[in-house]
């Protein structure tokens, strides 16, 4: 019989799954098919299934640093005194992890996380960002109310979009974080909404 696995075959093999799985997602988008994850690392399907119990679980592990690397950046921006430096901040950090990192934006875009700590990390962002919103509005920097899901889901679109055109991506998110920027910007008085 072969010898029992060790911890650092588990982590070898995990890290080894998450490395074929990234290549598939840049290749083929998501989701990735669990079966052909395994086919493609030589594995089992159920070695696969150990790590990664669904595709979704598979998604947020394959972006999980980069949703650290976000929130971090995320805690920077909520510690600006500057509310629309802050934003401003939060915006472009955002549409950069998107093109710069597979999976991030379909993590972003979930409703309902596979894994604790994906949907901890979440919850801790999109209170980073209402709060800041909540500071550019009572500092009369937003031209409308929104909210941190209204800003999140405004991202993931400039993000796909970007993503269509993957030679231009990085380019395409900055002109259209540029856009967005200049929309949420107050106008005058007058002009300023409260929508939500």
């Amino acid at each position: 019989m072969p010898p029992a696995p060790t911890r650092s075959d588990s982590l070898r093999i995990r890290s080894a799954l998450l490395a074929e799985a990234r290549a598939m997602l840049e290749a083929d988008g998501h989701p990735v098919a669990l079966n052909a994850l395994a086919r493609r690392a030589g594995v089992g399907v159920g070695t696969v299934y150990r790590h990664f119990p669904t595709s979704q679980a598979l998604l947020e592990a394959v972006a999980f640093e980069a949703l650290e690397q976000l929130r971090a950046e995320l805690v920077e921006a909520a510690g600006d005194p500057d509310p629309w430096a802050g934003l401003e901040r939060v915006v472009r950090a955002q549409v950069r992890m998107e093109v710069a990192h597979v999976g991030v934006r379909e993590v972003l875009a979930t409703a309902v996380a596979a894994d604790p700590r994906t949907a901890a990390a979440m919850t801790d962002m999109a209170g980073l960002v209402e709060a800041l919103l909540g500071r550019a509005w009572d500092a009369g920097v937003l031209h409308a109310r929104v909210g941190a899901a209204d800003l999140r889901n405004i991202l993931c679109g400039v993000g796909y979009t970007a993503g269509l055109v993957p030679e231009r991506a990085e380019a395409t998110a900055a002109f259209f974080a540029d856009v967005v920027l200049r929309g949420l910007r107050a106008r005058p008085e007058s002009l300023r909404t409260t929508s939500s």
